[in-house]
Protein backbone atom coordinates (compact mmCIF):
# COMPACT_ATOMS: atom_id res chain seq x y z
CA UNK A 1 0.00 0.00 0.00
CA UNK A 2 1.90 3.00 -1.29
CA UNK A 3 1.21 6.49 0.00
CA UNK A 4 3.69 8.29 -2.23
CA UNK A 5 3.23 7.72 -5.97
CA UNK A 6 6.71 6.32 -6.61
CA UNK A 7 5.97 5.38 -10.22
CA UNK A 8 5.52 9.07 -11.06
CA UNK A 9 8.93 10.11 -9.71
CA UNK A 10 11.59 11.11 -12.24
CA UNK A 11 13.97 8.31 -11.25
CA UNK A 12 16.50 7.35 -13.90
CA UNK A 13 18.82 4.38 -14.26
CA UNK A 14 21.72 4.74 -11.86
CA UNK A 15 19.95 7.24 -9.59
CA UNK A 16 20.33 6.79 -5.84
CA UNK A 17 17.07 6.67 -3.91
CA UNK A 18 16.62 6.70 -0.13
CA UNK A 19 13.49 5.37 1.58
CA UNK A 20 13.94 7.02 4.97
CA UNK A 21 11.98 5.27 7.69
CA UNK A 22 11.11 2.40 5.38
CA UNK A 23 8.99 0.50 7.90
CA UNK A 24 8.13 -2.91 6.46
CA UNK A 25 9.22 -1.92 2.97
CA UNK A 26 6.10 -0.88 1.09
CA UNK A 27 7.77 1.99 -0.79
CA UNK A 28 11.17 0.31 -1.13
CA UNK A 29 9.58 -2.73 -2.76
CA UNK A 30 7.57 -0.52 -5.12
CA UNK A 31 10.70 1.44 -6.01
CA UNK A 32 12.58 -1.74 -6.81
CA UNK A 33 9.71 -2.96 -8.96
CA UNK A 34 9.36 0.26 -10.98
CA UNK A 35 13.06 1.18 -11.15
CA UNK A 36 15.17 -2.01 -11.21
CA UNK A 37 18.21 -0.08 -12.48
CA UNK A 38 18.20 2.43 -9.61
CA UNK A 39 20.28 2.12 -6.44
CA UNK A 40 17.85 2.00 -3.55
CA UNK A 41 18.60 2.32 0.16
CA UNK A 42 15.88 1.46 2.69
CA UNK A 43 16.63 2.64 6.23
CA UNK A 44 14.75 2.26 9.49
CA UNK A 45 15.79 2.61 13.12
CA UNK A 46 13.80 -0.52 14.02
CA UNK A 47 15.77 -3.67 13.19
CA UNK A 48 12.64 -5.86 13.11
CA UNK A 49 11.11 -3.56 10.50
CA UNK A 50 14.25 -3.87 8.38
CA UNK A 51 14.22 -7.68 8.65
CA UNK A 52 10.52 -7.83 7.77
CA UNK A 53 11.02 -5.51 4.80
CA UNK A 54 13.84 -7.66 3.44
CA UNK A 55 11.76 -10.82 3.81
CA UNK A 56 8.79 -9.22 2.05
CA UNK A 57 11.07 -7.97 -0.73
CA UNK A 58 12.44 -11.44 -1.45
CA UNK A 59 8.90 -12.84 -1.29
CA UNK A 60 7.32 -10.35 -3.70
CA UNK A 61 10.20 -9.69 -6.10
CA UNK A 62 12.32 -12.43 -7.61
CA UNK A 63 15.69 -11.75 -9.20
CA UNK A 64 18.55 -9.45 -8.26
CA UNK A 65 18.09 -7.29 -5.19
CA UNK A 66 18.85 -3.67 -6.04
CA UNK A 67 17.86 -2.47 -2.58
CA UNK A 68 20.07 -2.32 0.51
CA UNK A 69 18.05 -2.69 3.71
CA UNK A 70 19.82 -1.47 6.82
CA UNK A 71 19.21 -0.20 10.32
CA UNK A 72 20.23 3.45 10.75
CA UNK A 73 19.38 6.60 12.67
CA UNK A 74 17.74 9.37 10.62
CA UNK A 75 19.53 11.99 12.72
CA UNK A 76 22.92 10.77 11.43
CA UNK A 77 22.44 9.35 7.97
CA UNK A 78 25.32 7.17 6.70
CA UNK A 79 25.71 9.12 3.44
CA UNK A 80 28.06 11.82 2.26
CA UNK A 81 26.90 15.35 1.46
CA UNK A 82 24.77 15.74 -1.68
CA UNK A 83 24.93 12.05 -2.59
CA UNK A 84 21.22 11.10 -2.91
CA UNK A 85 19.05 11.86 -5.95
CA UNK A 86 15.63 11.19 -4.42
CA UNK A 87 14.34 10.84 -0.86
CA UNK A 88 11.05 9.34 0.30
CA UNK A 89 10.02 10.06 3.87
CA UNK A 90 6.54 8.63 4.36
CA UNK A 91 4.63 8.71 7.67
CA UNK A 92 7.81 9.33 9.66
CA UNK A 93 8.06 12.94 10.80
CA UNK A 94 4.92 12.80 12.96
CA UNK A 95 6.74 10.27 15.20
CA UNK A 96 9.78 12.50 15.82
CA UNK A 97 10.08 15.08 18.62
CA UNK A 98 12.74 17.14 16.87
CA UNK A 99 11.84 16.51 13.26
CA UNK A 100 13.62 19.71 12.15
CA UNK A 101 16.95 17.96 12.77
CA UNK A 102 15.93 15.21 10.36
CA UNK A 103 14.97 17.82 7.76
CA UNK A 104 18.48 19.27 8.18
CA UNK A 105 20.01 15.84 7.65
CA UNK A 106 17.84 15.27 4.58
CA UNK A 107 19.06 18.58 3.15
CA UNK A 108 22.65 17.58 3.79
CA UNK A 109 22.52 14.35 1.81
CA UNK A 110 20.09 15.33 -0.98
CA UNK A 111 21.63 16.56 -4.21
CA UNK A 112 20.72 19.98 -5.61
CA UNK A 113 17.91 19.34 -8.08
CA UNK A 114 16.94 16.15 -6.25
CA UNK A 115 13.41 15.33 -5.15
CA UNK A 116 12.03 15.19 -1.62
CA UNK A 117 8.74 13.34 -1.26
CA UNK A 118 7.01 13.48 2.11
CA UNK A 119 3.75 12.23 3.54
CA UNK A 120 2.28 12.96 6.97
CA UNK A 121 -1.16 12.35 8.49
CA UNK A 122 -3.71 14.93 7.39
CA UNK A 123 -4.61 17.34 10.19
CA UNK A 124 -8.38 17.01 10.56
CA UNK A 125 -8.67 13.20 10.48
CA UNK A 126 -5.72 13.08 12.87
CA UNK A 127 -7.40 15.48 15.29
CA UNK A 128 -10.39 13.14 15.49
CA UNK A 129 -8.08 10.24 16.38
CA UNK A 130 -6.46 12.29 19.14
CA UNK A 131 -9.88 13.35 20.46
CA UNK A 132 -11.21 9.78 20.53
CA UNK A 133 -8.21 8.16 22.24
CA UNK A 134 -5.39 9.41 24.45
CA UNK A 135 -3.60 6.11 23.89
CA UNK A 136 -3.38 6.81 20.15
CA UNK A 137 -0.78 9.53 20.73
CA UNK A 138 0.63 8.29 24.04
CA UNK A 139 1.56 4.78 22.89
CA UNK A 140 5.31 4.23 22.52
CA UNK A 141 6.28 5.03 18.96
CA UNK A 142 3.01 6.87 18.38
CA UNK A 143 2.35 10.24 16.85
CA UNK A 144 3.76 13.18 18.81
CA UNK A 145 2.36 16.04 16.69
CA UNK A 146 -0.31 17.00 14.22
CA UNK A 147 1.13 18.63 11.13
CA UNK A 148 -0.43 21.52 9.28
CA UNK A 149 0.43 20.71 5.66
CA UNK A 150 0.55 24.35 4.61
CA UNK A 151 2.94 25.21 7.42
CA UNK A 152 5.16 22.23 6.60
CA UNK A 153 5.18 23.25 2.94
CA UNK A 154 6.06 26.82 3.88
CA UNK A 155 8.82 25.62 6.19
CA UNK A 156 10.45 23.67 3.37
CA UNK A 157 9.98 26.31 0.67
CA UNK A 158 11.52 28.90 3.01
CA UNK A 159 14.64 26.76 3.05
CA UNK A 160 15.81 25.47 -0.32
CA UNK A 161 12.91 23.53 -1.75
CA UNK A 162 10.53 24.21 -4.61
CA UNK A 163 7.01 22.94 -3.99
CA UNK A 164 5.73 20.85 -6.92
CA UNK A 165 2.32 19.45 -5.98
CA UNK A 166 0.34 17.59 -3.36
CA UNK A 167 -2.43 15.03 -3.11
CA UNK A 168 -4.25 13.05 -0.47
CA UNK A 169 -4.29 9.30 0.13
CA UNK A 170 -6.06 6.46 1.98
CA UNK A 171 -9.54 7.90 2.44
CA UNK A 172 -10.89 4.44 3.30
CA UNK A 173 -8.41 4.22 6.18
CA UNK A 174 -9.69 7.27 8.07
CA UNK A 175 -12.88 5.58 9.36
CA UNK A 176 -10.86 2.50 10.31
CA UNK A 177 -8.58 4.53 12.56
CA UNK A 178 -11.52 6.38 14.07
CA UNK A 179 -13.02 3.01 14.98
CA UNK A 180 -9.69 1.82 16.37
CA UNK A 181 -9.46 4.91 18.55
CA UNK A 182 -13.10 4.73 19.65
CA UNK A 183 -12.67 1.14 20.87
CA UNK A 184 -9.00 1.45 21.91
CA UNK A 185 -9.59 0.35 25.50
CA UNK A 186 -11.18 -2.93 24.54
CA UNK A 187 -9.03 -6.01 25.01
CA UNK A 188 -8.31 -8.53 22.26
CA UNK A 189 -10.04 -9.76 20.22
CA UNK A 190 -10.71 -6.34 18.74
CA UNK A 191 -14.17 -4.92 18.52
CA UNK A 192 -16.28 -6.60 15.85
CA UNK A 193 -16.57 -3.40 13.81
CA UNK A 194 -12.79 -2.91 13.86
CA UNK A 195 -12.21 -6.52 12.80
CA UNK A 196 -14.79 -6.28 10.02
CA UNK A 197 -13.34 -3.04 8.68
CA UNK A 198 -9.79 -4.42 8.81
CA UNK A 199 -10.87 -7.44 6.76
CA UNK A 200 -12.40 -5.05 4.24
CA UNK A 201 -9.14 -3.10 3.93
CA UNK A 202 -7.09 -6.29 3.51
CA UNK A 203 -9.50 -7.53 0.84
CA UNK A 204 -9.30 -4.17 -0.93
CA UNK A 205 -5.49 -4.22 -0.78
CA UNK A 206 -5.23 -7.72 -2.25
CA UNK A 207 -8.04 -7.59 -4.82
CA UNK A 208 -7.96 -3.90 -5.81
CA UNK A 209 -11.56 -3.91 -7.07
CA UNK A 210 -12.38 -1.02 -9.37
CA UNK A 211 -15.34 0.06 -7.21
CA UNK A 212 -13.29 0.77 -4.07
CA UNK A 213 -10.39 2.17 -6.12
CA UNK A 214 -12.72 4.71 -7.73
CA UNK A 215 -14.47 5.39 -4.44
CA UNK A 216 -11.20 6.12 -2.65
CA UNK A 217 -9.99 8.26 -5.53
CA UNK A 218 -13.18 10.32 -5.24
CA UNK A 219 -13.01 10.55 -1.43
CA UNK A 220 -9.28 11.27 -1.04
CA UNK A 221 -9.57 15.09 -1.35
CA UNK A 222 -12.31 15.01 1.30
CA UNK A 223 -11.40 12.17 3.63
CA UNK A 224 -7.79 11.25 2.84
CA UNK A 225 -5.88 10.06 5.93
CA UNK A 226 -2.52 11.26 4.57
CA UNK A 227 -1.34 14.33 2.71
CA UNK A 228 1.53 13.79 0.25
CA UNK A 229 3.90 16.64 -0.62
CA UNK A 230 6.39 16.66 -3.49
CA UNK A 231 9.39 19.02 -3.61
CA UNK A 232 12.48 19.67 -5.68
CA UNK A 233 15.65 20.91 -4.03
CA UNK A 234 16.92 24.14 -5.56
CA UNK A 235 19.96 23.75 -7.81
CA UNK A 236 21.97 26.42 -6.00
CA UNK A 237 23.68 25.51 -2.71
Amino acid sequence: METIDVAALAIKNGHTVLDLGCGEGRHAIALSHHFPEANIYALDINFQNVATALNKHTEFLAGDLNTLYTQADAFTLPFSDHSIDHIICSEVLEHIDHYEAIVEEISRVLKPGGSLNISVPRAWPEKICWALSKEYSNTAGGHVRIFNARQLTSQLTNREYIFLHRHWAHALHSPYWWLRCLFWRETDPQNIFVRWYHKLLVWDLLKKPILTRKLEQFLNPILGKSVVLYFKKANHL
